[in-house]
């Protein structure tokens, strides 16, 4: 049987280790968009994403990516080439 106690957790917080590996992903791996949507525009995708299962920046990244199917625009050509 289990004690009285309650078990806590071990977990102090984010250590520097993990700080700086956090870091080092987003600055090799990744790339910030920023958009901006008028005053409530921003809950009602966060609740459909949310009805989809999925994050609010997986939802917009899918919706990105389907329209660009949609638009058959080549993904990896470079401005003016």
């Amino acid at each position: 049987m289990a004690s009285d106690e309650t078990k806590k957790s071990a977990y102090t917080g984010q250590t520097e280790a993990r700080r700086k590996a956090s870091a080092k992903y987003l600055k090799e791996s990744v790339e910030d968009i920023r958009i901006r949507v008028p005053k409530g525009r921003k809950q009602a995708i966060q609740d459909v994403a949310q009805a989809q299962g999925e994050s609010l920046n997986a939802f917009v990244g899918t919706a990105i990516d389907e329209r660009i199917e949609r638009l058959e625009v080549p993904q990896d050509k470079e401005d003016g080439q």
